[in-house]
C-alpha cells in the first residue's frame, strides 16, 4: 500500500493527478484495504494443559493430587491426567532421569483442525502427520511443542 500511496504523490507532483483525482485515489485505496478479507486469526482463549515427562509417574501424580487437591480425571499405565479447573495437568512417565516440560496446549476459539494446518503450512512449520480434526501438535519457530484444540478439549490416554 506504501508504494501504491508513493506512486500517487510522484504522479501528483508531477502534475499526472489533480488534487482531486489524488484524494479519490487515496481514499478508494483505503476502502478497499478496509474491505479486504483478513486471514482468521487462531485466537487462544486458554492454555487447555501442560503435559510433563517425569522418571516416576505415581511419585509426581500423587504430588500433585495431595499437594493441590488436584483430582485424577483419567489415567492409564503411562499417563496421568489431573483435573485443574476447567483445563488439566498431564504426567506422563519419561524414558529419562531428569524430568521436562513435553507440550503446553492452547484452547482455540472456533477450532477447526484443517485451517490451522494450512495456516502452519503456509508458515514452514511442522505438524503431526495425523488428521484429526479433534487436537493436533505442532513445533513452534522455537522448537516448543504446542497442542491445539477446542477449549473444551478433555485430552484421552493411551
Amino acid at each position: 500500500m506504501i508504494q501504491a500511496i508513493e506512486t500517487m504523490l510522484t504522479n501528483f507532483e508531477r502534475g499526472k493527478l489533480t488534487r482531486r483525482q489524488l484524494a479519490l485515489s487515496l481514499a478508494a485505496l483505503v476502502a478497499a484495504a478496509q474491505t479486504a478479507p483478513k486471514e482468521k486469526v487462531q485466537r487462544a482463549v486458554s492454555i487447555n494443559h501442560v503435559t510433563v515427562k517425569v522418571p516416576d509417574l505415581h511419585r509426581t501424580s500423587n504430588f500433585y493430587q495431595e499437594f493441590f487437591g488436584m483430582p485424577l480425571k483419567q489415567q492409564s499405565a503411562k499417563t496421568h491426567i489431573l483435573g485443574v479447573g476447567d483445563s488439566f495437568f498431564g504426567v506422563e512417565q519419561g524414558d529419562k532421569p531428569t524430568p521436562w516440560v513435553d507440550h503446553y496446549d492452547f484452547g482455540i476459539a472456533g477450532f477447526n483442525a484443517d485451517q490451522v494446518r494450512a495456516k502452519l503450512k503456509k508458515l514452514n512449520l511442522t505438524f503431526d502427520s495425523g488428521n484429526s480434526q479433534e487436537s493436533f501438535k505442532f513445533v513452534d519457530p522455537d522448537g516448543f511443542h504446542v497442542q491445539v484444540n477446542a477449549p473444551n478439549y478433555v485430552g484421552h490416554v493411551d
